[in-house]
């Protein structure tokens, strides 16, 4: 299973999910040539390249996951998780979905974390 880390989302978020599963991979965007792109971008990147995307841009990136699917482009799986939720509830919850599914399961539909 492979995550793409939108540029603003939690960094202790993901240092908890890979002390819990080193195995997982998860690219930060501003780790690579999209840093500074914005969202339509990143969403298209993201679904060529075989990436889950994981924001905190709730309603921006949401509406733009959107205009793919009525413009009947790829979509990659969308996490997303608001600001005030727990950090370890988004951590157990990301945790099971990779302990537990394939990548398969969660592309082309938006989820809320922590599940």
């Amino acid at each position: 299973m492979r995550f793409l880390a939108d540029e603003n989302f939690n960094n202790e978020i993901l240092r908890g999910l890979r002390r819990r599963i080193p195995s997982v991979e998860i690219v930060r965007v501003q780790d690579t040539e999209m840093e500074g792109y914005p969202d339509p971008q990143l969403l298209a990147w993201a679904a060529e390249h075989g990436y889950l995307i994981l924001s905190h841009d709730v309603n921006t990136m949401r509406g733009y996951f959107y205009d793919r699917v009525k413009a009947e482009l790829p979509v990659p799986g969308l996490f997303l998780v608001h600001g005030s939720h727990p950090i370890g509830a988004v951590i157990d919850s990301l945790a099971l979905i990779v302990s537990a599914s394939e990548a398969s399961e969660w592309e082309g539909a938006i989820h809320f974390l922590p599940l």
